[in-house]
């Protein structure tokens, strides 16, 4: 056992999360981000949306449709929708996904109603939509990282998923097109087009503020000479990696397989160390989205 610790070189350690996972410094570091979020929603919705009527989807594009069509306050449309649905969510759904919803749902309207007279900066419609597609989505990614929901249509995306079996990015993509569709004969043709624009927006920044910006690299190497890899990954690179055995497909021979998680500066020098101890050894890699974990990002944060 002696010998076996000595193997290969220690690590560092790494730095630890600064928030727990659970306890009250969790919940109050959720809700500002909750806050913050909706905020930043209704901020991108009075400024960019609204003005330049780019329905795209959700509860806030019906309240579009309702103030053109209707003039109704955006605020109070989005409050008779959400709250609606907020009971429905806890009486179809569970309980505990209807208490992460409640707070978005109510302060986001509040915050619309806040900054409605807030003065807006272009009524050219393809800024808004890219503008206000980058808000929402940037709003709604803390929220989500909040763990938390603005609900609206979102609610009863999962109301149909549950009872119609369908997944539930296909409900939720089939609520944003009958908002994009009832906006082609409210509004016109081209402004659907337009909310086309913003919704695809609002998906990518979301995705950017959930995993991040940065793409970590996935790295599988085969070679018969693994252990000497091993430690010079270990020592000059300072990752961990995984072992994976496997079988040759053609000889039907056992031999072992790398897997190494790196950052994408230190894809170059990976490659140059796998060389210096094996020029032949195979190497694949690819991209990793989101790496969770020691000398990445900590679960905690997620």
């Amino acid at each position: 056992m002696q010998e076996q610790q000595h193997l290969y070189p220690q690590r560092k350690k790494r730095i630890s999360t600064f928030i727990p996972l659970n306890g009250p410094w969790r919940n109050i570091f959720d809700t500002l981000l909750i806050i913050v979020g909706s905020f930043l929603i209704a901020v991108a919705f009075n400024l960019f949306l609204l003005p330049n009527q780019i329905a795209s989807g959700g509860v806030s594009g019906i309240s579009i449709l309702g103030d053109e069509w209707f003039g109704w306050e955006p605020a109070y449309t989005q409050w008779a929708i959400n709250i609606p649905l907020l009971i429905a969510g806890f009486l179809l759904i569970d309980k505990q996904y209807g208490v992460r919803s409640v707070l978005g749902s109510i302060i986001l309207p509040f915050f619309v109603y806040l900054t409605s007279h807030w003065e807006f900066p272009t009524t050219n419609p393809l800024l808004g939509s890219l503008y206000g597609g980058i808000g929402v989505g940037l709003g709604i990614g803390i929220v989500y990282r909040g763990r938390g929901s603005t609900g609206g249509t979102s609610i009863l995306a999962r109301i149909v998923q549950k009872y119609s079996g369908l997944s539930y990015s296909l409900c939720v993509v089939i609520m944003d097109a009958i908002v994009i569709i009832m906006a082609a004969f409210v509004l016109s043709l081209e402004q659907s087009l337009y909310a086309l624009i913003g919704l695809y927006v609002t998906g990518k920044v979301i995705d950017a503020v959930e995993m991040g910006l940065g793409y970590s690299k996935v790295a599988y190497i085969i070679s018969n000479q693994t252990e000497p890899i091993t430690k010079v990954i270990l020592a000059d690179l300072d990752r961990g990696l995984t072992k994976l055995e496997a079988r040759g497909g053609y000889t039907d021979d056992q031999r072992t397989v790398l897997m190494v998680v790196v950052g994408q500066n230190e894809v170059t020098r990976l490659k140059a160390l796998i060389r210096s101890v094996d020029p032949g050894a195979f190497v694949i890699i690819s991209n990793a989205h989101e790496v969770l974990g020691e000398g990445f990002k900590r679960g905690e944060h997620v």
